[in-house]
């Protein structure tokens, strides 16, 4: 028997696929940037402030049984962002119009039908200890090899706080928390299960919107293929001097 986040899964998996590619699409060449790096960062800091404090508000309910210990990362959004963006980056800071309406639909949600929040907590904090997880390899791999790009410190594990469990493992966290979804699940009735995995695949649509805005990747890939295509030549010219000799 299918468990119910193996349902949601397999519902929502044509959406799923295409938000993944939109990801890649917006952040894969860009994974040596900070600015683009933050910028990513800032786009889902909202939501997830929201969504704790939402998860804050209805402790005693099944909302708020998803609250597994450990789980929050604002703080850990805010760490980030003030490493790559600076102490002071909350000065003049200001949601954009779009994560500003998704935040405006989660409010909307919270006071007319507020278990639909569970798709929203269980897809956006397993996508970011799936998904996020990766996304973070990808970027140390890339400050490994590429250290010419210009990233900050890439020797170091700061910036990196969102993905970091301290006295857990990312698998353990993720367990214990698909654990917990099923048992929740199993507390509603099948129509609040339709309707919760409906609303899991408007999550991804929503998603893609504000994924939408992120900038500068396409400016960063520019940059960075104009900077392998100068050492490309600089190779080829190192090459053809040496046979010259």
């Amino acid at each position: 028997m299918k468990t119910f986040i193996q349902e949601m899964r397999e519902a929502t998996r044509d959406v799923h696929d295409l938000s993944d590619k939109l990801v890649n699409a917006k952040l894969m060449f860009a994974m040596s940037d900070n600015s683009v790096w933050a910028e990513g960062l800032l786009i889902f800091y909202e939501i997830f402030k929201f969504l704790e404090s939402a998860m804050t508000r209805m402790s005693n309910s099944l909302v708020g049984e998803l609250d597994i210990e450990g789980l929050r990362r604002t703080e850990a959004f805010e760490r980030d962002l003030t490493f790559y963006l600076g102490e002071d980056w909350k000065t003049n800071y200001h949601p954009r119009l779009e994560v500003a309406a998704y935040v405006k639909y989660l409010e909307n949600l919270e006071e007319t039908d507020p278990h639909l929040l569970m798709a929203y907590i269980y897809h956006l904090y397993m996508g970011l200890l799936s998904g996020g997880q990766i996304l973070q390899k990808k970027r140390q791999l890339a400050q490994k090899f590429f250290p010419f790009f210009g990233v900050k410190n890439p020797t170091q594990t700061e910036g990196y706080a969102i993905t970091n469990f301290q006295n857990k493992t990312i698998a353990q966290v993720k367990r214990e928390f698909a654990k917990k979804m099923n048992e929740v699940a199993n507390e509603l009735d099948e129509v609040t299960k339709q309707k919760l995995i409906q609303e899991s695949r408007t999550l991804f649509l929503k998603n893609n919107e504000i994924i939408k805005t992120v900038q500068g990747a396409d400016n960063v890939f520019m940059k960075k293929t104009i900077t392998l295509l100068g050492l490309s030549m600089v190779f080829v010219g190192i090459i053809w001097f040496a046979l010259k000799q």
